[in-house]
């Protein structure tokens, strides 16, 4: 090549790069988010989910896009993180939709109800079914966009200081459960009480409620409840396959680049994961250590699961003769749950059962 024409494809290049420079760069901008979390950092895997969002969308943008999480109470109560997520207090929240039903009982529908999903049919709803779509046409009116950030699995049924053999044993059963599974169970006699995580453990001390649920074994070890409570019952039917979700201001996420947009929704969606194998990887460990303990392991009778799928089933026909919204996201996730039962039947139950019973053998 000649030194000419070497020279003016050096120049070519230079200004090239010196029209994409300021270009590339304008499409990473700096951006920091604040995040509050419904959820005290002791409880290490479900506070956690948010720390691996933020860490993932660092990693991903080079320290462009931050992330700065905040545990419960250290902007708002755990109870108000959607408000202030709503309201641009914050930009971002780790928190569980059904603990707003008080402003909507939809916003349930998205996490768990009573008798609803697994934790892998909720996913394959959200993210293959519609449910996600239908969840943020609903949240929209937030001024909210929701993500699926974490899942606990199928919950534990709570502690409770007596046994429980018949509804009977329910009725003025003063008891820690949020939102419309407190709902049910007061059709069949139980006097829900909805409070934070970490005021649970003085109000059953204390004796002012007489049983509380929270997650499972992993979770309730750490925060002491079989000291206070000797009756561990399971399963948690009204959180089968609970979603925790990261809800972004609508403002404020369709403000960032449609990078850093695919970014946030590929950091929840890896997070989700992470907090279900977590629980998976911890729950047996800690089962093992209660039992040991001392604490009493026992299932709910069919007696009190077949009342409570009754009340249930009225609840909800009672709910969507008023509310639209509900009525139409209730139908969509019981249609896709028969589907996935019909399914399951066939080969994963079968399966687990099977290895269930020869678990011990060898």
């Amino acid at each position: 090549m000649k030194r000419r024409d070497f020279l003016k494809v050096s120049a070519a290049g230079a200004a090239a790069t010196a029209v994409a420079s300021p270009a590339i760069a304008q499409s990473s901008p700096e951006v920091k988010w604040r995040l509050t979390s419904s959820f005290p950092k002791s409880l290490d895997t479900i506070y956690g989910g948010a720390d691996q969002v933020a860490k993932y969308v660092a990693e991903m943008t080079d320290n462009k896009f931050q992330i700065q999480v905040f545990a419960a109470g250290e902007i708002v109560p755990g109870l108000q993180a959607l408000d202030a997520t709503s309201n641009g207090t914050v930009d971002l929240c780790h928190t569980v939709s059904y603990y707003y039903v008080g402003k909507d009982p939809t916003f349930a529908i998205f996490a768990s109800v009573p008798f609803g999903l697994n934790a892998r049919q909720q996913n394959s709803w959200l993210y293959q079914g519609g449910g996600n779509e239908l969840a943020n046409e609903f949240f929209k009116k937030s001024n909210v966009i929701g993500f699926p950030c974490g899942n606990t699995g199928t919950q534990m049924g709570g502690w409770f200081r007596k046994e429980i053999k018949t509804v009977a044993d329910l009725s003025g059963l003063k008891m820690r459960i949020g939102g419309i599974a407190g709902q049910v169970l007061q059709k069949v006699g139980v006097v829900p009480q909805q409070l934070a995580g970490g005021d649970i453990y003085p109000a059953l001390e204390k004796g002012t409620i007489d049983a509380a649920e929270w997650v499972g074994p992993y979770d309730d070890e750490k925060l002491g409840f079989a000291k206070v409570a000797k009756y561990y019952y399971y399963p948690g039917f009204w959180e089968g396959g609970p979603t925790v979700h990261a809800f972004a201001n609508l403002e404020k996420f369709n403000a960032l680049p449609k990078s850093y947009q695919a970014i946030l929704t590929n950091a929840t969606a890896n997070a989700n994961t992470w907090m279900a194998a977590r629980y998976d990887m911890q729950n047996p460990a800690a089962l093992k250590r209660l039992v040991a303990g001392g604490t009493q392991l026992r299932p709910f009778t069919n007696e009190v699961l077949e009342a409570c799928l009754k009340s249930t089933n009225e609840l909800w026909a009672e709910i969507s003769a008023k509310n639209a919204d509900f009525k139409k996201s209730i139908d969509a996730m019981q249609a896709y749950r028969s589907d996935e039962y019909l399914w399951w039947q066939v080969a994963e139950y079968t399966y687990d059962s099977f290895m269930i019973r020869s678990r011990t053998r060898g």
